[in-house]
């Protein structure tokens, strides 16, 4: 984040085609077009192992393309994909990733319309770097800037599944653990958070986890956040893992999941509604918006001790997403 904010908005001068634009640094911008607000999206996918337990680069590129979009509120309209492969790459192993992009395409309904695809000498890159565009129609526009003092923090699942998996697998110690991928297309989900109302604010906690999650949104909307710790779901396979492994599950990707910030009096009827859908059954609520320490998180700890919950310094697990 740092290398885009000293050196890219410096040099770049048109940032803006609507209300967001690339200054904000949130999960997409905005193209107004009209009466309608849509939203645009890019991002490149470059993770070891490529197959991994719950899925693959191509599951990977389309889910993440997909919640970026939602997370802004908008529907995805349609997708692009460019694929950049290192000669010798195994047709099969791309007949695979293709089939896979196809598969998660179909689930999040969304078309792949158009494409690139380039092929670069050997050693110029681990295996394939895949990058997936995609623009959605917004009819309720949400940001990560949006949290009000009293709004709640809701998760819609598990937290540190996907990065836990890819580090455990990438170690070869995670055959015989439960760890899967929690990689998917969670439009569905923010839909039906969105039809219920009371929504302020939202972003999906990939690079830094839930801990860079919130940290960006408090930062932006210049509030604090106040974080119960015996409320953050984590799997018992995830937490013995991240304990092998040195990590902080808080501040590991997740590849699934959303943080919604709702309003105090919609915040049970959200939860109702997305614990129905097939990607928020392990919805919760693991905190609030406070009028103290702006810009901070603070984790109030299973012992009843509070501390700050600081972003990650650098990238704990890298090229996992």
């Amino acid at each position: 984040m740092k290398l885009i904010v000293d050196v890219a908005l410096k040099e770049l001068s048109l940032k803006r085609a609507g209300e967001i634009g690339l200054d904000e640094l949130d999960d997409g911008a905005t193209i107004s077009v009209g009466d309608k607000t849509l939203v645009l999206t890019t991002d490149s996918h470059a993770i070891k192992p490529l197959f991994f337990p719950g899925g693959d680069i191509g599951r990977l590129a389309i889910a993440g393309t997909v919640n970026d979009l939602a997370v802004m509120g908008a529907r995805p309209l349609a997708m692009a994909c460019a694929i950049v492969l290192e000669e010798g790459f195994l047709v099969e192993d791309f007949r695979k990733i293709c089939r896979s992009i196809d598969a998660t395409a179909r689930e999040a309904k969304v078309p792949l319309i158009t494409g690139d695809t380039k092929v670069m000498e050997r050693g110029a890159l681990d295996g394939v770097v895949l990058t997936s565009t995609g623009i959605g129609v917004a009819e309720t526009l949400v940001t990560d800037r949006g949290l009000k003092p009293g709004d709640k923090i809701i998760t819609t699942g598990t937290i540190g599944d996907h990065g836990i998996t890819i580090m455990a697998h990438r170690e070869g110690i995670g055959a015989d653990v439960d760890l899967r991928s929690d990689t998917a297309p969670i439009w569905e989900t923010i839909e039906t958070a969105l039809k219920v109302g009371g929504i302020t604010a939202m972003k999906d906690p990939t690079r830094g986890g839930l801990a860079a999650a919130l940290n960006d949104m408090a930062s932006k909307a210049n509030v604090g956040i106040l974080v119960r710790e015996a409320d953050i779901p984590i799997s018992p396979a995830v937490k013995s893992m991240s304990e092998m492994l040195g990590i902080d599950p808080l501040q590991i990707t997740n590849e699934g999941k959303a943080i919604i910030g709702v309003k105090s009096g919609h915040c049970d009827d959200v939860l109702a509604a997305i614990r129905k859908t097939k990607y928020g059954k392990g919805a919760c609520e693991i905190g609030e918006v406070i009028t103290d320490h702006p810009g901070d998180v603070i984790l109030e700890t299973v012992v009843g001790g509070r501390r700050l919950m600081e972003s990650p310094i650098g990238d704990p697990a890298p090229r996992i997403c």
